[in-house]
């Protein structure tokens, strides 16, 4: 079965029960690694904040039973031939945005954006995230960093966002 027929099987049969449970479906992937093959899930907590709006975050318990509830359901359906090794964790607290849903979702956020070019000699921006909006095809991306400088910037010319940590 191809790769991404996979990663939409993967969300088909567990979009019910991750409703029903209070998880979303993060990311899915489907890839070879060395002689390998890995499905990796990524679910996390449909929109809980903790006591102070700091964001709750999935625990191992959680992902144990999406584990067992979605290799039950690939055992009944069978659609992948070769030998792999089922994976399915948080997406961690310094999380990758991959989709406009997650750069919404982040918005107010620290984020960390790494630039396929440099733009005024930088490649990488570092602030919170407070826009996302669409623009002829695109998408831009406002960040204000530390000095309450607003950079807005075409998704298409983003490498990869994530999460920033602070401590």
């Amino acid at each position: 079965m191809a790769k991404k027929k996979i990663t939409e099987l993967v969300s088909e049969l567990l979009g019910d029960y991750l409703t029903e449970n209070g998880y979303i479906l993060y990311n899915t992937e489907y890839v070879k690694e060395g002689r390998d093959w890995f499905l990796r899930v990524f679910v996390d907590l449909a929109g809980e904040e903790g006591d102070e709006g700091d964001p709750v975050y999935i625990g191992t318990e959680d992902c144990e039973k999406v584990s067992r509830y979605l290799s039950e359901k690939l055992d009944e359906a069978d659609p992948i031939k070769q030998n792999y090794f089922l994976e399915v964790s948080s997406p961690g607290m310094d999380r990758p945005l991959l989709t406009p849903a997650h750069y919404e979702r982040y918005i107010g956020s620290a984020v960390e954006i790494k630039l396929y070019k440099a733009v005024d000699g930088i490649k990488t921006i570092e602030g919170e995230l407070t826009a996302f909006a669409p623009c002829e095809g695109d998408y831009l991306v406002t960040v204000k960093d530390d000095k309450n400088k607003e950079r807005v910037i075409e998704l298409s010319r983003i490498a990869g966002t994530k999460l920033a940590v602070l401590f």
